[in-house]
C-alpha cells in the first residue's frame, strides 16, 4: 500500500479489517465492547469514513488474532498512508474541490476499471472545454470564480490522467439516449462535443453504449454514478453526485446494487458500433441545422 493515495489506502485497510473480523465471527459490537470503543467508531472505521490510527489498527489485529508480521506491517503502512492529507491534489486546488471529488480523483488514479452511468449530461471526464465551461457556468451563485476555474482545470486534466495515460483502466460509459439529444450550450457546442466523444471512443480501453429511451426509464431516478474497481470484484468505490453534493461510499451491499443496475443497462443498451453511429448521426444533424441557419461552424 506504500505510495497509494490516502482514500485508496483507507479502502484497502477497511476491507482487510472487515474480512479479518468476519473470519472470527465477531460482530462490530463485540469488537467495540472488547476494546472499550463506541459502536459508531467501529462503524466509521469499517465504513471507510475515517482512517484508522496505527495504535487502533494493532488493537484490532490483536482481537482478530492476526500475527503475521508482514501483514501487520503492510496494514500499518496502509493506515499511515490513509491519514495523509497531501496527495495528488495541488494545495492551491484542494480548498476548491469537494471531499467527494478529491476522493474520486484518488480512486481514478488507481482503478483497473471504471464504470460510469450518466442519464442527463456528458460526464465531466469526457467534456470538451466549451461544454465544461457552459456547465460550470450554471453554478454562478454557488461557486466562486476561483472554484469554477479550479474545477474546470481539474476536469480538463482527468481525461489525460485517467483515460489516456499509459496503463489506463478499462472505461465503460453508459449514456441515456436523451443525453446526445440535449443541446447543452447550443447546437455548435453540442456538435463539437459529440464529434469529440466519437474520438474518445477510439481509445482501446474505452467502450461507450447508449441505453435507448424506451428501455432506461425505470432506472432514470438512480441518478448519475461511477463505480471504480481496484482489482477484486468486492474492492470497489462508488461515486455519486446530485445537484450540489457528491460522495464516495464503500458499502459492499450498496455498491453491488449499483453494479447490478449498470450490468442490466449495459445489456439493454445499443452495441458500441450502433452507439457510435447514433452519436455520429446526431452530430451530423446538428451540423446540418447550423448550415441551414447560416451559422458559421
Amino acid at each position: 500500500m506504500q505510495g497509494e493515495p490516502p482514500a485508496v489506502a483507507r479502502q484497502r485497510v477497511r476491507r482487510a479489517l472487515r474480512k479479518a473480523r468476519q473470519a472470527t465471527d465477531l460482530s462490530q459490537g463485540d469488537v467495540a465492547k472488547r476494546l472499550g470503543w463506541s459502536l459508531s467508531k467501529m462503524q466509521r472505521i469499517e465504513g471507510g469514513e475515517v482512517g484508522v490510527s496505527a495504535t487502533d489498527l494493532r488493537a484490532l489485529l490483536g482481537v482478530y488474532g492476526v500475527v503475521d508480521a508482514d501483514e501487520i506491517e503492510r496494514l500499518t503502512e496502509g493506515a499511515r498512508a490513509s491519514r495523509r492529507q497531501r496527495w495528488s491534489v495541488a494545495p492551491e486546488h484542494r480548498d476548491h474541490l469537494t471531499p467527494g471529488l478529491r476522493d474520486l480523483l484518488q480512486f481514478e488514479s488507481e482503478a483497473t476499471a471504471i464504470r460510469v452511468y450518466q442519464p442527463l449530461l456528458i460526464p465531466g471526464i469526457v467534456q470538451t472545454p466549451a461544454l465544461a465551461d457552459v456547465i460550470l457556468g450554471w453554478w454562478d451563485r454557488s461557486l466562486s470564480d476561483e472554484d469554477r476555474r479550479v474545477r474546470y482545470d481539474v476536469r480538463m486534466l482527468r481525461r489525460k490522467h485517467v483515460i489516456e495515460r499509459a496503463g489506463a483502466p478499462e472505461f465503460l460509459l453508459i449514456l441515456d439516449e436523451s443525453v446526445i439529444m440535449r443541446r447543452v450550450g447550443g447546437a455548435k457546442i453540442m456538435a463539437e462535443q459529440l464529434e469529440d466523444l466519437v474520438e474518445v471512443a477510439q481509445q482501446p480501453n474505452v467502450r461507450i453504449r447508449i441505453v435507448p429511451l424506451d428501455r432506461g426509464a425505470r432506472v432514470g431516478n438512480v441518478g448519475s454514478y461511477q463505480i471504480m474497481s481496484l482489482g477484486d470484484d468486492d474492492d470497489v468505490a462508488l461515486y455519486r453526485e446530485a445537484l450540489d453534493r457528491d460522495s464516495v461510499t464503500y458499502d459492499q451491499d450498496e455498491n453491488d446494487i449499483y453494479r447490478e443496475v449498470f450490468e442490466k443497462l449495459w445489456e439493454q443498451s445499443f452495441s458500441e458500433a450502433a452507439t457510435l453511429r447514433a452519436i455520429t448521426a446526431e452530430a451530423a444533424r446538428l451540423r446540418s441545422s447550423l448550415d441551414q441557419h447560416g451559422v458559421d461552424d
